[in-house]
């Protein structure tokens, strides 16, 4: 039956298929994101092991990635609750993200519905919502995508573990330009015209400044908080 011929919300196993299929173009940035965090884990201390439950346990490569560089062996609870905190801000996209699915997934039991959202990430939430604009009502579009980009980003970032454990600086072959790389790839496509220049120009700006006068990692939500508000005020 063709997708877009009916407006029911089903899961099949063709839809699981084609959405792994459809992730495969994503991979190879993803997969050098994932080694990325696995060398920069291994210089933390953390083994193969640790490294793959968290990536399989959290399967949140940017908080994976923030909170490994506020990691430490000695920690306070202040440390934990501004790590904590900063986490948070840095994943509150999904929110927004998940909740653009509801008038799709809302039709499912919250049971069914709920337990989808683990494989909601960057890339597979914009192949799914594409999918959907079209016309697409396969939940199993949505869960094969998020599922193959999970086995990946484990796979990947437990490799970079053991190939970055033999490195003495992951910065002098350059890992650590993989990671801004990857999310400006990821922004470019979403570009608008003027509403972005405004908000991501305001946003970057604010954090960089505010990276050289506040102390820790508050620059990402400072930066973030400031292009929102810019961004509300444009209006097009």
């Amino acid at each position: 039956m063709d997708d877009t011929a009916s407006p029911r919300v089903r899961f099949t196993r063709a839809g699981f298929l084609a959405g792994a299929r459809v992730m495969g173009p994503m991979m190879p940035g993803m997969c050098l994101f994932g080694l990325a965090f696995g060398a920069a884990a291994a210089q933390k201390g953390f083994s193969a092991l640790e490294v793959a439950l968290s990536s399989g346990l959290v399967f949140a490569g940017l908080a994976q990635m923030v909170a490994l560089e506020g990691w430490t062996n000695d920690w306070t609870p202040g440390g934990l609750l501004a790590l904590g905190f900063l986490t948070f801000t840095v994943n509150t996209r999904h929110l927004l993200m998940a909740a653009s699915m509801r008038p799709w997934l809302g039709q499912l039991p919250g049971w069914q519905a709920y337990p989808t959202l683990f494989f909601l990430a960057d890339n597979n939430w914009a192949a799914t919502m594409r999918y959907h604009t079209k016309g697409g009502r396969d939940v199993g579009y949505f869960v094969g995508s998020g599922a193959f980009t999970w086995l990946m980003w484990v796979l990947s970032s437990a490799a970079g573990q053991v190939l970055g454990g033999g490195l003495p600086d992951p910065k002098a072959v350059a890992i650590d330009l993989v990671v801004p790389a990857f999310f400006i790839a990821m922004l470019v496509p979403n570009w608008r015209g003027r509403r972005e220049f405004v908000g991501w120009g305001v946003a970057a700006a604010v954090s960089v400044a505010a990276s050289f006068l506040v102390p820790g990692w508050w620059f990402i939500f400072i930066g973030a908080v400031a292009g929102a508000v810019a961004g509300g005020f444009v209006d097009e």
